[in-house]
């Protein structure tokens, strides 16, 4: 098998991050990964806010205060968990989509871009020997979220990759029946 289907088919999603985190020249290539993605008609919408050190801590404000703001009976223990969730990674890659209006390329094919590229930077860091986990909930897919994290209206936050060394016990990756999500017309 060559090397590059190796690092798809054992990437995995670690249970538990750590330090160390990629350098910054390591981050370059990540990026340069990231921008391979699918872009139809080069409309380029991925946007990335990497986050780490005192910046964690500003990711844990905002999700406070946009959990304090927008959702309804939040429980104190629901609220200390919402804060403390950037700190389950050393750092942490927000996933935008910038939309932008075009005839032929409708938004959410512009989200699959930034998708593909988060993708792209998940492959990436496990060929460095790091690890990612792509997380979602209440945090993403809301326009809500915009005004905590700066970003203008035609901004989407599709995601966050928690990204570190993986540390502990890894996952087993199962073997997968591929005759179970493939129909073949021939």
């Amino acid at each position: 098998m060559n090397k590059g289907l190796e690092n798809i088919l054992s990437r995995n999603s670690p249970r538990e991050l750590s330090m160390p985190i990629p350098s910054p020249e390591e981050m370059e290539q990540v990026y340069q990964a990231a921008l391979r993605a699918p872009d139809h008609a080069w409309q380029r919408p991925s946007r990335f806010i990497e986050v780490k050190g005192e910046g964690l801590k500003k990711l844990s404000s905002v999700f406070k205060k946009y959990a304090e703001e927008n959702i309804s009976d939040l429980s104190e223990e629901a609220l200390k968990k919402y804060e403390a969730a950037p700190f389950r990674a050393p750092m942490i890659i927000i996933l935008v989509s910038e939309i932008k209006v075009h005839p032929k390329v409708p938004e959410i094919e512009q989200m699959f871009s930034t998708a593909a590229a988060a993708e792209n930077i998940l492959l990436a860091l496990h060929s460095l020997g790091y690890g990612g986990v792509w997380r979602t909930g209440k945090f993403a897919l809301n326009d809500k979220i915009n005004k905590h994290l700066d970003l203008s209206e035609n901004q989407k936050v599709i995601g966050y990759l928690y990204v570190g060394t993986p540390t502990g016990a890894q996952k087993k990756i199962p073997e997968m029946d591929t005759t179970k999500f493939v129909t073949k017309w021939e």
